[in-house]
């Protein structure tokens, strides 16, 4: 069938409307050839694609979908069988899922499906796709087939296609030329004499500073040069396969979807490997849902993705729906390629109207295909989102019902992107300039292209350096200064993407199943014409949910389970028990696991900025409740586990941990104002408090209900406690923030607490008396518990604070980052615990941390001492000449105006010795911690002096900490002494020099061989001294010690 000469003429009994269009395509171009990259037609019929002076012309987006569209998608035979049960199914798919990864592939690369059986299989984790061959396919994508229903508090998507990120970057090459066009799959290299075909090279271009200002996106106006654009912010790649090579002149895969021009930074190519990415992986005939509250019609406890695919190429998602997911339906990460998602339906969402939800079917990849999909009430509901997205990436026959915001480019400076045969039905199709929305997202597409589609709203943008192209647009608003041809007005071919693909392949792979516009589109029709469609007028038109069913029926899954392997005779692993029998205890006054002394450095949590920019993620640190929808890794949405593992390969023993300042971007700008919409910017820092779905906060999200809480908070919290549990990590609990409370005004105008942001009468003064327009001083009032209301709301608080952790004990409890309030409160939180630790019967490290003055009250108050396990040294310390800096609590003021009104002095090792060792000898029973913000310069000396979590080095002699456990202080030493000393006499000692000295041991009434060791303090690196006998005195000389630790235990 010839694509473009038959499928594509509109029936007509004249064919009138055909070839008004072919005259008007031809004769629209021919004056401006040299101007910009047009198409044209020929006096044949045919597409022609004209070159500016520069050889740009629009690009071949038929290289997108499954193997570059040139194959159809396979029916891969079914290898295992998967009954339906009613408990949960995970495991039981996943060992399916397993047993398929292990055969042997074909010569087509597949090992084979796994079919599952007709009902609902709950699925409480995820199930995961990381071997190459594999398909998951249901036996029916509607209520009475197959249904994956994920239940839960994950927010991971229910299927994830995962290949392993382990992509090797070799060899660079340089360009011969100064000017690559836009369009061109051949390319010029100094020297390819290492190249071969099929060598897989990764072309990058720079993000330049004269770029940047060229396409005036270094500032938005006003102050927003935070959220501009910024040099190496991201880097613009395409991953090609070499196919051909004459010289110095290589043939690639697919084309170029941008010029690459050295004014603007120059380019360079790559050989790589990726030994991890996996292939010929499917999804298909499923219906996929999410388990939510049904009385929260916002609720967002709940599934948020359907299918996510990174680190794969050439799979594809076919004939699945999806229902009541939170953030999409299917997600096509940055490292993925070669993606087809076809005829799928995805309705009734459930989540809040806002940003980074609803984005239902969503690409950050490379040459993806969507066609033939529905959604209806997205936020975004067809999309190319990211940062440099290269193309091509391509939506046909999709349609957008009714959503909350626009489909197209959202993100910054995709390329390549087409739209065609496409509707937005109550919304906009965009290819704009965001300017500082979307965090700074600017100019969201470029060399892209609308193609006979329809939209409320129409944005066809020029960018500076590129171009834009909209034909045969129907809307009712249509904007912008992009090239615009055949407005209002029907084209043929009606798809430019199949046009192209028989072009490139002179016969198509597969049938495109383009809607017939059908019926005579003229305004004089002939009487037998008018009465033909007067009586077909009598049924509605034919929807894209009817086309696609019709679709599918026409392409049948094989679902024949006959003589398959079931799923049950398989073994299933047992689930891994996440809670240690190890417990961090106390003992002698120190915090030990498995009879170790913890000591080490600590990683607080940040408190807000971020983004999703590569330069930002590159420099982000761990935060367990940080949340990037879709997105998991360190400044995405954490892996608990790498948590963990940081913390380990960076000598960390502790996370501190406070809720975030806010909750989204939008308020790093430190901005009073109530926000215009509720696009809110990632990386969301989540609070402890569930949304309401009710009314609208100062964000233009629902209002927080403080009696309820945020479950996917507190379970991401709890399963950090169980790893760190495992590993003998802590986690220091803060269980408010005070900087809410004082400061900057913004500080209070999104917090939940604010009466304006929940549905609780908190009776926070509204408006907020900001000082000067400008500071909060909320400090007082928030702390002031004879208010009813917000005594019962503290008191809700601090219990779920406890509850949450009852089964730990590597949880250190603190009541506020920052707190310099009032001892009443202390008070109050205090005996809030303690009647919690009466009515349960569980034990929880509650420790003390506050001003000195409020520190001292309370250790002076025998009944609320006792319920104090470790006292924290954090808002005060001895200065170097004796006196202490020590700011009083309850005066409103944050740390840091204390610091800027009182003399701060200067922290040294000799008195931090002297404030641990006081409090050591002073409550021997009680653990003490010295965390002021220069505590990490003073591990060796605070640990000297008794305290547990100093920031000493790694030691790599398990004998050390062991011994640690049973140390003392030693009563001669003081804080001015040149030698520091922790004994268990007889057994241990450990000496700190801060002077080059000899020293005497004496081991005189000791029996037994002893080991020495000289430990470097900056590095924990040893060695042994020598082997020395008890029952005499010990002279080490000075010469011999270089470092400054001395380690002596007995054999």
């Amino acid at each position: 069938m010839n694509f473009i000469q038959l499928k594509n003429i509109i029936p007509s009994s004249k064919n009138t409307l055909f070839l008004m269009c072919t005259a008007l395509f031809f004769n629209a171009k021919i004056t401006a050839q040299t101007n910009f990259p047009d198409i044209i037609k020929t006096k044949e019929g045919k597409l022609s694609f004209t070159t500016d002076n520069k050889g740009n012309q629009i690009p071949d987006f038929s290289y997108a979908g499954y193997m570059a569209s040139e194959k159809a998608i396979p029916n891969v035979e079914n290898k295992i069988f998967v009954p339906k049960q009613e408990e949960d199914a995970t495991q039981r798919i996943q060992a399916a899922i397993d047993y398929v990864s292990n055969l042997k592939p074909n010569k087509s690369g597949f090992r084979g499906a796994v079919l599952l059986d007709k009902g609902t299989f709950k699925i409480s984790g995820t199930l995961f796709i990381k071997k190459s061959g594999v398909i998951l396919r249901g036996s029916g994508n509607n209520e009475n087939g197959t249904i994956l229903l994920g239940t839960g508090l994950k927010r991971e998507a229910v299927i994830r296609i995962l290949g392993i990120d382990d992509k090797k970057i070799g060899e660079t090459f340089e360009f011969n030329t100064n000017y690559t066009p836009l369009g061109t799959k051949i390319i010029q290299l100094k020297n390819a004499s290492k190249l071969k075909p099929s060598d897989e090279i990764i072309i990058t271009k720079p993000l330049t500073d004269n770029w940047i200002k060229e396409l005036k996106m270094d500032d938005f106006g006003a102050e927003t040069g935070w959220v501009g654009w910024k040099k190496n912010d991201w880097d613009i790649t395409w991953n090609r396969v070499v196919t051909k090579i004459n010289r110095n002149e290589v043939t690639l895969n697919a084309p170029l979807t941008m010029a690459l021009d050295d004014v603007y930074g120059t380019a360079k190519v790559n050989i790589y490997s990726w030994s991890g990415r996996i292939e010929q992986i499917g999804i298909e005939n499923i219906l996929l849902k999410s388990a939510y509250d049904t009385s929260k019609p916002k609720d967002e406890e709940h599934r948020w993705f359907g299918i996510s695919i990174e680190n794969a190429r050439n799979a594809w998602v076919k004939q699945v729906s999806f229902k009541h997911f939170a953030g999409g339906a299917v997600s096509v990460l940055k490292s993925a390629q070669q993606i087809t998602v076809e005829d799928c339906i995805a309705t009734e969402p459930v989540s809040e109207i806002a940003g980074f939800r609803r984005h239902t079917f969503y690409t950050e990849g490379q040459q993806t295909l969507f066609q033939r999909c529905y959604s209806e009430y997205g936020y975004h509901d067809f999309a190319v989102g990211g940062f440099g997205t290269t193309g091509p990436n391509v939506f046909i026959q999709c349609e957008s019902f009714l959503p909350f915001n626009n489909s197209g480019a959202i993100g910054s400076w995709a390329t390549g992107v087409l739209f065609e045969i496409s509707y937005v039905d109550g919304h906009a199709l965009s290819y704009n300039n965001r300017e500082q929305n979307g965090r700074g997202a600017g100019w969201t597409a470029a060399n892209s292209v609308i193609w006979e589609t329809s939209a409320s709203k129409i944005e066809c943008y020029n960018p500076p350096t590129a171009q834009n192209w909209a034909f045969g647009t129907w809307g009712g608003i249509m904007a912008g200064d992009g090239h615009w041809k055949d407005v209002n007005n029907h084209i043929s071919p009606r798809s430019l993407f199949y046009a192209q693909l028989e072009n490139r392949m002179e016969k198509l792979p597969v049938n495109p199943h383009i809607y017939d516009l059908g019926s005579e589109p003229s305004s004089s029709p002939t009487m037998e014409v008018a009465a033909e469609l007067t009586k077909n007028s009598v049924a509605p038109k034919q929807s894209l949910v009817e086309w696609i069913a019709e679709v599918s029926k026409a392409n049948p899954i094989n679902t024949n389970n006959s003589g398959l392997k079931n799923a049950n005779d398989l073994k299933i692993n047992a689930a891994q028990n996440t809670v240690s029998d190890k417990k961090v205890t106390t003992k002698n006054g120190w915090l030990t696991y498995n009879n170790k002394v913890i000591a080490g450095n600590r990683l607080s949590v940040p408190w807000w900025r971020g983004s999703l920019r590569d330069s930002d993620i590159s420099k982000s640190v761990p935060d367990v409740t940080r949340f990037v929808p879709g997105r998991t890794g360190t400044g995405f949405t954490d892996n608990i586990n790498e948590v963990s593992d940081y913390l380990s390969t960076n000598n960390m023993v502790a996370l501190e941990h406070n809720y975030g300042l806010w909750y989204e971007r939008r308020m790093d700008d430190h901005e009073r104002v109530r926000r215009f919409d509720a696009d809110v910017w990632p990386p969301f820092y989540e609070q402890p408090f569930a949304r309401s779905g009710q009314d609208l906060a100062w964000d233009q999200l629902s209002k927080y209900d403080l009696t309820k809480f945020n479950d996917w908070y507190w379970d991401r919290l709890s399963l950090f406690a169980n790893v760190a549990e495992a590993n003998g990590q802590l986690l220091v609990n803060q269980q408010y923030f005070q900087h809410n409370i004082i400061e900057a005004g913004a500080h209070w105008s999104s917090s939940p607490w604010r009466s304006a942001n929940n549905i609780n009468s908190t009776g926070f003064p509204e408006p907020p008396p900001y000082a000067g327009d400008k500071r909060i001083f909320m400090a007082e009032q928030f702390y002031d518990v004879t208010n009813p209301a917000r005594r019962k709301l503290h008191q809700g608080f601090i219990r779920k604070s406890l509850d949450n952790f009852a089964e730990n004990s590597n949880v250190i409890q603190l009541t506020s980052a920052e707190y310099t309030g009032p001892l009443h409160f202390m008070e109050f939180w205090l005996d809030e615990v303690q009647k919690w630790k009466d009515e349960t019967g569980k034990k929880a490290i509650i420790g003390l941390s506050a001003t000195k003055d409020v520190q001292d009250a309370i250790l002076n108050d025998a009944q609320r001492a006792k319920t104090v396990d470790a006292i924290d040294i954090r808002y005060w310390y001895y200065k170097e000449d004796g006196s202490a800096y020590a700011p009083e609590g309850g005066k409103n003021l944050a740390p840091r105006q204390h610091a800027r009104k009182l003399k701060t002095g200067k922290e040294t090792d000799n008195q931090v010795y002297r404030a641990v060792r006081e409090y050591r000898e002073k409550y021997p029973e009680k653990v003490i911690l010295y965390s002021t913000d220069g505590s990490p310069r003073f591990g060796w000396p605070a640990l000297m002096a008794g305290a547990s979590l100093a920031n000493i080095p790694k030691i790599e002699l398990p004998e050390f900490y062991t011994a640690l456990r049973e140390m003392k202080l030693v009563d001669e030493n003081t804080f001015s002494d040149n030698l520091w000393k922790l004994e268990n006499k007889g057994k241990s000692y450990l000496f700190y020099f801060k002077t080059d000295q000899d020293i005497t041991i004496d081991l005189s009434n000791e029996k037994g061989t002893f080991e020495v060791y000289a430990i470097n303090a900056a590095t924990g690196t040893f060695n042994k001294k020598a082997n020395i006998s008890g029952g005499k005195q010990i002279a080490i000389p000075q010469a011999e010690i270089k470092e400054k630790v001395l380690f002596v235990v007995r054999k």
